[in-house]
């Protein structure tokens, strides 16, 4: 059994990121063999924050309807409710991402502006 939505995830942010780890990205590949489909697939393909939450989310929902139509006496049914809490602390883990990054793009603002009012320029 693989988490698909987590190497999806990491190959994401590898992209986001800039990361060229051939290795981990051979092996987030790997376990998505055959299952590059839908929101895994474009969750790996993510270029940005942006389009990374949206994917993880429509693939959050495609966890969840498989969930519901599993059985929970069937043995794959605690791993996939293990996977779905796993896939949801992830999601966390991108939006804490997100909002740090915002945070600094706006410090940097603020920063921009205390120069400009302590050295200003005339134009």
């Amino acid at each position: 059994m693989s988490c698909y939505e987590i190497e999806a995830l990491r190959l994401g942010l590898m992209n986001v990121l800039g990361t060229e780890d051939d290795h981990a990205r051979q092996h987030a590949e790997q376990e998505l063999e055959g299952h590059m489909t839908g929101p895994i697939e474009a969750l790996a393909g993510a270029e940005t924050l942006a389009a990374i939450e949206r994917h993880l989310d429509a693939a959050l929902v495609d966890l969840e309807e498989e969930i519901a139509a599993t059985d929970a006496d069937d043995p794959e049914y605690d791993y996939l409710r293990g996977r779905l809490v796993a896939v949801r602390d992830a999601e966390r883990a991108v939006s804490r991402i997100t909002t740090q990054g915002e945070d600094v793009l706006a410090g940097l603002g603020e920063a921009h502006d205390v120069l400009h009012e302590a050295f200003p320029v005339d134009e």
